[in-house]
């Protein structure tokens, strides 16, 4: 009698089948998006086949040798790339530091927190290429049109992991420095500045990573540094210089990520990373 019993019960209990047309209704969108996206991509299939073999072709025409005779001119076109991203990050910072306070709540009133975050909203919504090619009517092709593109573009995600992690910090500090009767600025200073600064020094060091990369890409259209260098060997179909600019900016761009990241971890968490 107990064994029904119990059988009964658990019959009873038993949770009903979850339906999942929701989810499968959304796998049947992303399906359709991306099958529409590919169709109008127009992509060859036919030369898909012979990519490998293209592949293997131009990597030995780039590094079967490599021009080595153009290592210090690719050299000092990486050095330039890397000068307009620090620059630009410099100037980032320098703007986007006192407007990540005017952007977090508890710092700033309502109608000057929003306008603000959706300031940099659209800052980080368009490309430094795009920002690039605005600017470069007043300012020319020079790698200063690359450093402000940079800058500008900088600014909406420096500012968003600014007041981020304003918005983030302990609050002890804060109120033990008004307790004491710090003014305002004295509480931003003393109270909340310490215990941000860590954080805040990372995201600096990794937004200079960053635009590494992107003062590479900001070249392609004429703003100085290693993207000039590549479009224009790129044109005349010098391989073998192409191959040495991979070369240089690959082992370059991989220092920088070594060594800011040591320096990230060192800020972060007080030791250097073995």
């Amino acid at each position: 009698m107990s064994v029904a019993v119990a059988h009964a019960v658990s019959v009873a209990v038993r949770p009903k089948k979850p339906r999942r047309l929701g989810v499968r209704v959304l796998w049947v969108a992303i399906t359709a998006v991306v099958i529409g996206a590919t169709m109008s991509a127009h992509i060859k299939w036919d030369r898909l086949a012979d990519f490998p073999a293209s592949l293997v072709r131009y990597l030995r025409l780039m590094f079967l040798p490599p021009d080595w005779a153009s290592f210090g001119q690719a050299l000092t076109a990486t050095i330039e790339s890397v000068e307009m991203a620090w620059l630009g990050t410099v100037l980032g910072i320098v703007v986007s530091f006192p407007l990540s306070f005017l952007a977090a709540s508890g710092v700033a009133p309502r109608w000057v927190r929003l306008p603000m975050r959706g300031l940099f909203g659209l800052l980080r919504a368009v490309p430094e290429v795009v920002i690039a090619i605005i600017i470069l009517s007043v300012t020319g092709l020079t790698p200063f049109t690359g450093a402000l593109a940079i800058g500008i573009g900088s600014i909406g995600t420096l500012g968003k992991w600014g007041y981020e992690s304003i918005e983030n910090a302990e609050r002890g500090p804060m109120v033990a420095a008004l307790t004491c009767g710090a003014s305002p600025v004295q509480v931003m200073r003393w109270g909340l500045w310490p215990t941000v600064a860590p954080e805040v020094f990372a995201f600096w060091l990794y937004r200079f990573e960053i635009n590494v990369r992107a003062s590479a890409v900001l070249g392609l259209i004429g703003a100085g540094g290693i993207g000039s260098m590549l479009v224009q060997n790129v044109q005349y179909r010098n391989w073998s210089t192409v191959g040495m600019l991979f070369i240089v900016v690959v082992v370059v761009t991989m220092m920088i990520d070594g060594v800011s990241g040591r320096i990230r971890t060192k800020i972060v968490t007080g030791r250097w990373r073995g």
